[in-house]
């Protein structure tokens, strides 16, 4: 038996690509699904509640620790970092090994 391999080679997942959607629908039996979360407009970050939690009395408070006389601050990225992770200093601006690599 002869094989025409320039022929275009069709599979039959490739047929129904010119099928209507109803037809699709029929031999399949699906019907549209819709999303299973309920989303609102007015759903934002702020809107966002943990469940009996009344934090309105909370305040926030951060120790500021100055800069010690071991550690600098990055010009690139500006996390304060030990002396040890110092790559180059230029012009007055310190530069971290992480930032220089």
């Amino acid at each position: 038996m002869a094989t025409d391999y320039d022929a275009p080679r069709i599979r039959p997942e490739d047929e129904p690509a010119n099928e209507s959607l109803e037809r699709l629908r029929a031999r399949t039996g699906t019907t549209p699904q819709t999303p299973a979360m309920d989303l609102e407009d007015a759903d934002t970050a702020e809107g966002v509640d943990l469940p009996g939690a009344d934090l309105s009395h909370e305040e926030l408070s951060v120790a500021v620790v100055p800069e010690l006389e071991d550690e600098f601050t990055c010009g690139s990225c500006f996390l304060v970092r030990h002396r040890s992770q110092l790559a180059r200093q230029t012009q007055g601006v310190t530069y971290c090994t992480d930032c220089e690599g």
